[in-house]
C-alpha cells in the first residue's frame, strides 16, 4: 500500500484554517483555489472536480472538531483504495497542517505525491492570504 505523509506550516490562525478544512463543499473556494475548480456536497460525500478535469466522489469519513481533523476516501480514479486525512495543528502562533493519504495500488505514488505537493502548495499560498488579510477593513 502506498502511504504518503505531507505538511505544511501557515501563518494563518488556527481557528481560521480549521475553519476552511472543515467546510468541506468550499475546497475550490476556501482551501485548493484552480487546483479543485467545483466541489458539490450530497448525503456523505462530496463530490470534486481538479483542475485537470478529474471528477472523484470523496466519501466523507469524519469531522472532528475536537481534533481539527477530517478523514475521507475516494471512489473511482486510479485507486482501488484511498483513505485520507487533513489535520491542523497550533503551532507558535502558526498553524501546520497534516495530510496522510493511504492508498491502492502503490505504483500510483510518484502521480499522488506531485498531486499532493502541487494541492499543498496553493493551501499554503491561500491560507497564509488569510493571515495577510486579518488586518484589512471588512
Amino acid at each position: 500500500m502506498g502511504s504518503i505523509c505531507k505538511k505544511i506550516l501557515t501563518k494563518a490562525a488556527i481557528e481560521d484554517v480549521w475553519s476552511a478544512i472543515r467546510d468541506i463543499g468550499a475546497l475550490h473556494t476556501r482551501l485548493v483555489p484552480g487546483f479543485v475548480t467545483d466541489t458539490r456536497v450530497e448525503p456523505g460525500a462530496r463530490i470534486v472536480t481538479f483542475g485537470n478535469g478529474v471528477v472523484l466522489r470523496e466519501p466523507i469519513i469524519t469531522v472532528d472538531d475536537k481534533a481539527r481533523r477530517v478523514v475521507w476516501s475516494a471512489e473511482g480514479g486510479p485507486f482501488t483504495h484511498y483513505n485520507a486525512s487533513l489535520q491542523a495543528f497550533a503551532e507558535n502562533g502558526a498553524t501546520r497542517v497534516v495530510w496522510i493519504a493511504d492508498f491502492l495500488p502503490e505504483e500510483v505514488a510518484s502521480n499522488q505525491q506531485a498531486a499532493m505537493d502541487a494541492a499543498l502548495q496553493v493551501m499554503k499560498t491561500t491560507l497564509d492570504r488569510l493571515a495577510e488579510n486579518q488586518g484589512d477593513p471588512v
